[in-house]
């Protein structure tokens, strides 16, 4: 497992995580909960893939995206695209773009 990973883990784990706008609808969409997305990343035995990203918000800044496949306790698999930021004086904070079923 990487460091990455960990990271993720322990942000969600404690609770320091936040879903975008399209994350929430995506989740209502595919009636999935909170907690099936937190289950499906701390399931996670990788991550499936990051990229890396030019938010739009800041022109200069690049951004690493980690896509995250995996099923929740329930077997369904999950689709979660997330980044790490630092908040606030917390250290790892996820916040997630995209919660989904995998296709």
């Amino acid at each position: 497992m990487t460091d990455t990973l960990v990271r993720i883990k322990r942000a969600v784990l404690s609770g320091h995580y936040a879903f975008s706008e399209k994350a929430t609808l995506e989740l209502e969409a595919d009636e999935l909960t909170e907690l099936d997305i937190v289950e499906s990343i701390v399931n996670a035995v990788a991550i499936y893939k990051t990229i890396r990203s030019q938010n739009p918000y800041q022109k200069q800044t690049r951004e690493y995206l980690h896509i995250i496949q995996s099923t929740n306790l329930e077997g369904l698999m999950i689709y979660s695209k997330g980044k790490l930021v630092q908040e606030a004086g917390i250290e790892t904070y996820y916040f997630l773009i995209s919660s989904k079923k995998a296709l």
